[in-house]
């Protein structure tokens, strides 16, 4: 999708913010017919029948009918097709939407004439009930769009996306491959030796936003001195996302351009940031250090920096089991922990091969090494062996 910075007057934003209220209301009825749904129940109604039953909801009553019907029946198809992708397996259940933290609605149908340029770099849309809103005209529009959505962040910026699938970028034709090792103190190392970090907040926006976090605490709930300050580390966090997605679009960018091949670790990121606090009877151990840390891998953007990657570059990434890249030589194939002698420096103790212990990993990545856990490549003769718990409880040799 293509988004641009939306632009409305207050009489707009308050349109807006109807709209975004009224498709959230609807999507929400919509969750709570299905949560109401049980093994052996008559199955909840579908996109039809709740369309249905907008119908009547918007002749009892009128602040409902006061809003846009496309809106409000986006929602209900935005809610089918979440439906139709969780049962698919590919998502999760939708969840409830919350003000403040879900705003936006989508409008389809766009008739020719309804996006169009002002002047070199103001355009306009026409908005349901809303009228012409400008938004930024920062690159062109893709031709022939027929529907956007509109979305409003936390920190109070509305934007306009117009549905449009990209191309893909085309392989360059070189043959050459190349490994992706993510981490947290290097975003992502490349076989080829470069090592790429998410360009986040600075020393001073860190001390801004630790002393609005410490002034945020203390301010008494409802308070207009706690939305303010809310509003204000939104501001900082939305710089901060800002900077990591702007990273994630020109990196992917380059490596689609320069390789054929991109191998990266098959990382399971939701699992590996999941929370260590346990529960009452079975609390868990080092829970702010491992919070740190989960805050640290979603920083890094891993998951973002792949999804870019296959989207740009469909059928040129290839995921890699990550179990002992990062202890394997990727000059002789030895395997062994010692060689990591620290976060930074790989050196091997058999050949004595030494380099940066990412860039090592991101090469056992880009040859796409099967390490097992005996060690080796999987195919040869493992160069170490781990013992059998089996043949030591059985006795045999």
């Amino acid at each position: 999708m293509s988004r641009y910075r939306l632009l409305p007057t207050p009489a707009q934003e308050a349109v807006l913010r109807d709209h975004c209220a009224h498709a959230r209301f609807i999507w929400n009825l919509a969750v709570e017919q299905q949560s109401h749904w049980r093994p052996g129940r008559k199955s909840a109604p579908g996109y039809l029948a709740q369309c249905r039953q907008l119908t009547a909801a918007r002749k009892e009553y009128p602040w409902l009918a006061a809003g846009s019907q496309m809106v409000q029946q986006q929602a209900l198809r935005d809610f089918a097709q979440a439906m139709a992708n969780f049962f698919g397996g590919t998502h999760g259940h939708p969840s409830w939407r919350k003000a403040g933290r879900d705003e936006g609605f989508r409008v389809v149908a766009v008739e020719p004439g309804e996006v169009r340029r002002l002047s070199r770099h103001v355009g306009e849309v026409r908005v349901p009930k809303a009228g012409l809103v400008r938004f930024r005209w920062s690159r062109a529009v893709p031709p022939g769009v027929k529907s956007y959505r509109v979305t409003r962040d936390r920190a109070g910026r509305w934007h306009v996306a117009f549905a449009s699938v990209p191309q893909p970028i085309p392989a360059p034709g070189s043959g050459l491959a190349v490994g992706i090792d993510r981490g947290v103190a290097v975003s992502a190392a490349l076989s080829t030796g470069e090592l790429l970090r998410v360009p986040g907040l600075g020393g001073a926006e860190r001390k801004r936003m630790l002393r609005l976090e410490r002034k945020f605490a203390r301010a008494r709930r409802g308070s207009n001195r706690r939305r303010r300050v809310r509003h204000a580390i939104a501001r900082l966090k939305a710089r901060e996302t800002d900077r990591r997605k702007d990273w994630a679009e020109k990196t992917s960018t380059d490596i689609a351009r320069g390789f054929d091949v991109i191998r990266v670790e098959d990382l399971r990121i939701t699992d590996m940031t999941r929370s260590a606090g346990g529960t009452a009877g079975n609390p868990g151990r080092n829970v702010r250090a491992k919070a740190g840390l989960n805050r640290e891998i979603m920083r890094s953007g891993w998951g973002l920096l792949v999804r870019r990657l296959e989207e740009k570059a469909p059928g040129r990434v290839e995921k890699v089991k990550p179990a002992y890249t990062s202890q394997q030589c990727s000059a002789c194939g030895h395997v062994d922990a010692k060689s990591r002698e620290s976060q930074a420096r790989f050196a091997c103790t058999a050949c004595g091969f030494a380099c940066n212990a990412d860039v090592n990993a991101a090469r056992n990545i880009a040859a796409g090494h099967a390490v097992t856990a005996r060690g080796g490549d999987g195919v040869a003769r493992p160069v170490n062996r781990e013992p059998q718990l089996l043949a030591s409880l059985t006795g045999r040799e």
